[in-house]
């Protein structure tokens, strides 16, 4: 029974998920979410009442969360690229950095963009302050990490790459890296050459029109 896979190609959460099947080729079915009316959302709404994506549906177990969807699909239609090492302190850093990524670049990032949605009345400055703050933050801490590592664990891609891709693309657009963090800059640019990440975002190019704040006429 193939994978289904219930997503949004312009999502970055759903973009994570998806670099990691394409680093494999696993086959499965795309359930694309088009708005809350359609079948694949009320499908997902059924199964997962937060309604939050990607899922990832197997028979009869789903799977939430970006990152329990990459390790389950590690688990049951292994490939060549191991995105969780076998060693136990390796696999830790992995998942050290896939959470670095989720909370201190992903989190004030999308704090951002979902502030510019809200009714002008309704917006918070103060808090936006702070995200662009966190994200300087973390960028100027990743541009040490990665002054010696060619990928976010070290030498392999990995699991954390699979989040960093999306998650440093979206922020780049979001509060600019420029060139006071030149290890980040090139960090993101090896991403956006890895083939599963380049698929992905040649596949959310119809929707960059939603981005709140402007797609760049870059990348």
């Amino acid at each position: 029974m193939a994978l289904k896979l219930y997503y949004h190609p312009f999502s970055s959460y759903c973009q994570k998920a998806l670099v990691a099947l394409y680093e494999n080729a696993v086959p499965f079915e795309p359930h694309i979410l088009a708005g809350p009316d359609s079948p694949a959302f009320r499908e997902l709404a059924e199964r997962w009442p937060m309604k939050r994506f990607p899922m990832l549906v197997d028979g009869e177990r789903t799977v939430i969360e970006a990152s329990c969807v990459i390790e389950y699909v590690g688990l049951c239609a292994p490939g060549p690229v191991r995105l969780i090492p076998e060693d136990p302190r390796a696999a830790l850093e992995v998942r050290m950095m896939d959470r670095f990524f989720d909370n201190y670049v992903s989190t004030p990032q999308q704090r951002i963009v979902t502030n510019a949605l809200r009714p002008e009345d309704a917006r918070d400055p103060y808090g936006v302050v702070e995200a662009r703050n966190m994200l300087d933050t973390a960028y100027a801490w990743l541009d040490q990490v990665m002054a010696h590592r060619e990928w976010a664990a070290g030498e392999h891609f990995s699991l954390a790459d699979c989040g960093a891709a999306p998650f440093l693309f979206y922020a780049d657009w979001t509060h600019p890296i420029g060139d006071a963090y030149p290890n980040v800059s090139a960090y993101r640019g090896r991403l956006l050459e890895r083939p599963s990440f380049a698929r992905a975002v040649n596949e959310a190019r119809p929707y960059r029109k939603l981005f709140p704040l402007g797609a760049p006429d870059r990348d």
